[in-house]
């Protein structure tokens, strides 16, 4: 997936998020916790039930392929996980949980790279008033150098270690994030969400019909339309 493509995804995704009354009963988590993943490494998805009747699978939308669940081309079903071995680029996308009867879980955007850097930062939303650590990290270690940030292709900083910490962050610093390492190159982008205090992470959704109706937007027309 070229790097347009992937922010198209991100910012899709983004203007998108939603709020809900609807009770979830399935959590979506990802291990290792993270947006983004160099090729090659093994994730694992997986549905946190309160229902295990309910028969929670993993789907997922990509730029490719839409609404398809685990097992269908892609990763191996476990129960209520998916377990992928070797992820590559084009697996990058939205992941959710899916009850047989239709009901939806939060949603993960994640991101995949053959480069050379990756930008660690939160794959769910964090709550405001709360920090967020963003790690620039090399392919092979050590991992540990100076680093530019990024938001919204502005640059914001550089750290002698690749880290950044965002102390107290409110709506303001929602985004699209990035960073880059010299002589190493530059991670994909990833959108950072931050919910209100008077709203739980849990309820904050991306629903996965948007999404999918949305990829086949033009990027210049979706940012264009940025609501909420």
């Amino acid at each position: 997936m070229d790097k347009t493509s992937v922010e198209r995804l991100l910012v899709v995704t983004s203007l998108l998020i939603c709020t809900t009354n609807q009770v979830i009963t399935a959590h979506l988590t990802v291990s290792p916790s993270s947006s983004q993943f160099f090729e090659g490494k093994s994730v694992s998805l997986s549905c946190e039930e309160d229902d295990s009747s309910a028969g929670w699978t993993v789907r997922r939308n990509t730029t490719k392929r839409q609404r398809t669940q685990c097992g269908d081309g892609w990763g191996k079903p476990a129960g209520s996980s998916c377990n992928i071995s070797y992820i590559f680029p084009s697996d990058s996308g939205v992941y959710w949980c899916e009850s047989r009867e239709g009901s939806t879980s939060n949603s993960i955007t994640i991101t995949v790279t053959g480069g050379a850097v990756i930008l660690q930062s939160p794959v769910l939303p964090v709550m405001e008033g709360h920090d967020v650590s963003l790690h620039c990290q090399t392919k092979r270690p050590p991992s540990k150098f100076p680093a530019k940030f990024f938001k919204d292709g502005v640059f914001i900083g550089t750290e002698p270690t690749g880290h950044m910490t965002i102390h107290h962050v409110t709506k303001s610093d929602e985004g699209l994030y990035k960073c880059h390492i010299s002589s190493h190159g530059e991670s994909p982008p990833s959108w950072i969400y931050v919910t209100g205090n008077d709203l739980p992470v849990s309820m904050v959704m991306t629903s996965p019909e948007h999404a999918e109706r949305g990829l086949d937007n033009d990027y210049d027309n979706v940012t264009t339309e940025h609501h909420f």
